[in-house]
């Protein structure tokens, strides 16, 4: 069913707030912050100070990654109560990478309207100043905090053949570069750091040079990598050929992962491919 956003009725609205630099907030923003009768905020501190630079003065109420699935029940209630709702987060736009999900998805199943204000987003600038293919892409966000889950995520996506996007904090960027290194191989990227604020630079170049830098890797982060351009025929292989070729080659994935990234090459059960490699091993 069509539901008309501008229909006068109560509507939650989700607004971009700068990542950065203040000045990127829009006016239509500005103005739907000063219409709303309530903000929802990632951060009631962080937003405050933005009110504050605004000189807007509103009632504040914190919805995060911990109070969401509770808080959304506020947020209807407020919207049943015929009154206008902001959604901001701490920085950039709700619900990427960010809460605001489970909020809208209640919203809308209780059919209510919710309207997206376009604003600062950290990914799309890094995108089109990366240099790489800007379409088709793969927004990801955050990789998982730890380095076994992390190394798993990046083996599910390495015949991905689209430019990929991640977010990634500064105590893990180098050890996110080096498992890109090692599953995904030496690709070209680009990092973009602390974009719209007065450090803001970027590097483009392969994986290997930005880890061989040993520069100072600090702030926000964005990495683009190019997506796999790898056309090879596997059935050309032997079973054995093709496991020694992940154990061997630079990815160095040990025996199990590199029988299950060739079972996902050859399309077939990692089943086949363990007891074919043990056999031949044997002979």
């Amino acid at each position: 069913m069509w539901q008309k956003s501008y229909d006068g009725s109560p509507s939650l609205y989700l607004i971009a707030t700068p990542i950065g630099n203040l000045d990127d907030i829009t006016k239509r923003s500005i103005d739907t912050l000063e219409m709303v009768d309530v903000v929802f905020s990632e951060d009631t501190r962080v937003t405050g100070m933005l009110l504050d630079h605004l000189g807007i003065k509103k009632k504040l109420i914190a919805l995060h990654d911990h109070n969401e699935d509770t808080i959304k029940e506020k947020v209807l209630q407020y919207l049943q109560d015929g009154k206008n709702v902001a959604l901001v987060t701490d920085r950039g736009t709700p619900v990427i990478s960010d809460p605001g999900y489970k909020t809208v998805k209640y919203v809308t199943d209780n059919n209510y309207n919710v309207i997206a204000l376009p604003g600062p987003c950290a990914f799309i600038p890094a995108l089109i100043t990366s240099g790489l293919a800007p379409q088709p892409f793969m927004f990801y966000g955050f990789l998982n905090s730890k380095d076994s889950k992390r190394k798993k995520e990046l083996e599910d996506l390495v015949d991905i053949k689209w430019s990929m996007i991640f977010y990634e904090a500064p105590h893990r960027i180098i050890s996110t570069l080096e498992l890109m290194l090692e599953v995904l191989g030496d690709r070209n990227i680009c990092v973009a750091r602390e974009i719209t604020k007065k450090f803001e630079s970027i590097y483009r170049g392969k994986i290997s040079d930005l880890i061989k830098s040993n520069e100072e890797l600090k702030g926000e982060f964005v990495i683009v990598v190019e997506g796999s351009n790898d056309s090879f025929n596997y059935n050309d292989l032997s079973i054995i050929d093709h496991v020694d070729m992940y154990v061997n080659g630079k990815t160095k994935m040990d025996i199990m992962s590199a029988i299950k990234r060739a079972a996902k090459d050859r399309n077939v059960s990692k089943n086949v491919i363990y007891k074919e490699y043990h056999l031949g091993r044997k002979k």
